[in-house]
């Protein structure tokens, strides 16, 4: 089945995944995640907005990830995949000290019900487990 992550964005970036704009999902960080190497060609993914309700789901279709990141390395991530990202300068330069980079390729978007959760968490990527899935895969009939 593959697994099943909650991947919380503002609303301005969900609205551009919805309307196909944005067909990237970017996560450039400065050590490995709980995610990294979990997110696999066909996985689910629920779509939340920050301070908001999970609203909508996509699949992956490819992942490709990055390590031993430097300055240049970044800039020619942005170069080569800022037209499907969609981050601004600032973005970009927020994340120039980052060593990992996992880009999703995200496909068959659908919104959905509003589907809100209690998560007081941080964490802006989770991968999903039976213990720990927010009510999710239950409320979505994953279960």
């Amino acid at each position: 089945m593959g697994n099943t992550h909650l991947v919380i964005l503002k609303k301005e970036y969900i609205d551009a995944i919805v309307s196909g704009e944005k067909t990237i999902e970017s996560r450039l960080t400065l050590s490995r995640r709980a995610y990294w190497r979990k997110i696999l060609y066909g996985d689910t993914l629920f779509i939340k907005q920050s301070s908001g309700p999970v609203c909508a789901t996509a699949k992956v279709l490819k992942v490709r990830y990055y390590e031993g990141l430097t300055p240049r390395k970044i800039e020619q991530l942005k170069e080569q995949y800022n037209r499907y990202v969609l981050g601004v300068d600032e973005y970009w330069q927020s994340k120039i000290d980052s060593k990992y980079c996992a880009m999703v390729w995200l496909g068959k978007v659908k919104t959905i019900e509003p589907v809100w959760i209690d998560k007081k968490d941080w964490r802006a990527w989770v991968v999903l487990s039976e213990k720990q899935d927010f009510g999710l895969l239950k409320a979505c009939g994953r279960v």
